[in-house]
């Protein structure tokens, strides 16, 4: 499973960059405003380069319009600027544009089917079934991503809400029945699980079959740390005996 890191903080990616772990990276508009709102001014242009120079692989960023036009202007007009830095830019499309209030549903959809069409890809974000990751994926998404969290956090809401204690599909079903209905029809698109919240959700998204997991920093850290790890190497360190020791300074270095 490759991994992303789903942050905008220039400091967490640099960081987990140089473990050599990372193969992407996703943004969205909390994500960066949450990365720049602590600084006192911020070129946003050179500030976005610079993640696209950093990250050794596909950089999701993500339009800021619903309408099918204003997107595709707003994709197009993205892909156009970052994408030469490193050639790894991705445009982020919700699977359904609807705020609930009368926008429509389909604008992300039509803008995916543009975009695919113009060669540029897409990741399309907010997908919270099986069925809007199959229309994405007929429009053309490069990836789809299902929200974890999002859907556990909808299921305990909605069991709370009927008094009901019967189980709802998890977000680790979700994941992997996406996974299965698009490797069915054999489409050109990768599963990224998405809204990660804890490692239970990293586990989760492997065993599912995810082709991806987006995984905040903070998660990233808890996947390297174990009690019994930190146990080990002060055993180890403590039974290091001085001719070992000496050994292995006078190796050669290479």
């Amino acid at each position: 499973m490759k991994i992303f890191i789903d942050t905008a903080e220039l400091r967490e990616i640099r960081a987990a960059c140089s473990w050599g772990i990372v193969d992407g990276l996703t943004t969205n508009p909390t994500l960066i405003r949450k990365a720049v709102q602590a600084r006192e001014s911020v070129d946003i242009g050179s500030y976005i380069a610079e993640i696209c120079k950093t990250v050794p692989g596909p950089v999701s960023l993500e339009v800021g319009s619903l309408d099918e036009e204003t997107m595709v202007q707003e994709a197009t007009s993205l892909f156009r600027r970052f994408n030469p830095i490193s050639q790894n830019v991705v445009i982020k499309i919700p699977a359904n544009t609807s705020t609930g209030d009368g926008q429509p549903d389909f604008e992300g959809l039509k803008a995916m089917t543009q975009l695919s069409e113009r060669g540029i890809p897409v990741n399309a974000t907010l997908i919270m079934t099986p069925e809007q990751a199959l229309l994405c994926a007929k429009a053309g998404a490069k990836y789809v991503s299902p929200f974890m969290g999002r859907v556990d956090d909808f299921n305990k809401e909605s069991q709370t809400s009927r008094g009901s204690s019967e189980p709802a599909a998890s977000g680790e079903q979700l994941v992997f029945d996406i996974v299965q209905v698009l490797g069915s029809y054999q489409f050109d698109c990768e599963v990224i699980a998405a809204s990660v919240r804890h490692v239970a959700h990293v586990r989760a998204a492997e065993m599912s079959g995810a082709h991806i997991a987006t995984i905040p920093f903070r998660v990233l850290l808890e996947m390297a740390r174990h009690p019994k790890t930190v146990e080990g190497i002060r055993r180890f360190t403590s039974d290091l005996v001085p001719e070992y020791s000496e050994l292995l300074s006078s190796l050669p270095l290479t």
